[in-house]
């Protein structure tokens, strides 16, 4: 089995255990498990089961669990493409359960998305939580600006909400790089259910040198070797 493209020193599995399916089967399990608890009416006992099973296969997970590293691509960002750029990512990683179902494809110039998304991520009744839109966009803008090579991170991100986002109800997304000035990006994005447009979203970013990823990663991990990650918080900032 070839390793997927784009991690290496990551808080993924490494060369010898790399992504693939069983991983996949894995994390789609734990996601349906979340949807299901957001929603359960199961009677004590059958949560004490449930839970028992979870707690199992936590104890079955964590010897071959190492400690956290940050992420760092393995190849440049033009020879992957867009669920490889981040592959363990909240919002789009195929490789995370916390990540919404979301599937990208590059279209000409724009990177374009679908997803029907669940009870997990409800905020107003019916409708997904506006800091997760947000989050999509963040990442969805920034993936169209590596699809057209350019490697920034975000400055500033201005999110309209046209209409109430709907769950459980296919959703469209769409994403480009408008233009660059200097080091700063201009990228857009929209957010359809069917033909109504529930939001937009318009982002400033700046232009890093993948160097420095490379570097900040290598200096995090030195200021904290072998740090457990508690599960509970983002790693990583900004470089």
């Amino acid at each position: 089995m070839t390793p997927e493209p784009g991690i290496v020193d990551g808080h993924g599995p490494d060369a010898t255990h790399p992504p693939g399916p069983d991983l996949r089967r894995l994390v789609d399990a734990v996601r349906l498990v979340t949807d299901q608890v957001v929603r359960t009416a199961a009677p004590p006992e059958v949560l004490a089961r449930a839970a028992a099973a979870v707690e199992e296969a936590a104890a079955l997970l964590e010897p071959q669990t190492p400690p956290w590293a940050p992420s760092v691509p393995a190849l440049p960002f033009g020879d992957l493409q867009p669920h490889d750029y981040f592959p363990f990512s909240p919002m789009i990683g195929f490789y995370n359960p916390l990540a919404p179902p979301v599937l990208l494809e590059v279209d000409g110039v724009e990177v374009r998305g679908n997803a029907t998304i669940g009870s997990a991520y409800e905020g107003p009744p019916g409708c997904v939580y506006g800091g997760v839109i947000a989050a999509l966009f963040d990442e969805l803008l920034g993936v169209a600006n590596i699809t057209s090579g350019v490697g920034a991170m975000t400055g500033t991100l201005t999110i309209k909400y046209r209409s109430p986002t709907p769950l459980l109800t296919p959703l469209t997304f769409a994403a480009r790089t408008n233009s660059i000035e200097g080091r700063k990006v201009f990228t857009s994005g929209t957010l359809h259910a069917g033909d109504r447009l529930c939001a937009e979203a318009d982002g400033i970013f700046i232009q890093v040198e993948q160097s420095r990823f490379v570097q900040h990663a290598q200096d995090h991990g030195a200021r904290d070797p072998g740090a457990r990650d508690p599960g509970s918080s983002s790693p990583g900032e900004a470089p």
